[in-house]
């Protein structure tokens, strides 16, 4: 069975086993489900990377360093005579 491929795969032919780019390329089934499942997996490492950045921005942003005098915020707190 010949499948007459068009569009953006204009000048590829089927034969037999092989898809064949107009350049000549070979390509089996198998190789194009590895190049697939290959191009699926990057953009899942790809995800979990930006994933894992944004929760780092997030937790970073959490956190926050205040320095007080400490005589200032026992005054505060407790008042000239507790000290």
């Amino acid at each position: 069975m010949q499948i007459d491929l068009d569009g953006e795969w204009y000048g590829w032919k089927q034969r037999g086993p092989y898809l064949v780019s107009p350049e000549g390329d070979k390509l089996t089934l198998e190789r194009m489900k590895g190049i697939v499942w290959r191009l699926e997996m990057e953009a899942h490492v790809a995800k979990a990377r930006t994933a894992r950045k944004r929760k780092n921005e997030i937790q970073r942003g959490q956190h926050k360093v205040v320095i007080v005098d400490l005589a200032d915020w026992h005054s505060e707190r407790f008042g000239n005579r507790a000290g």
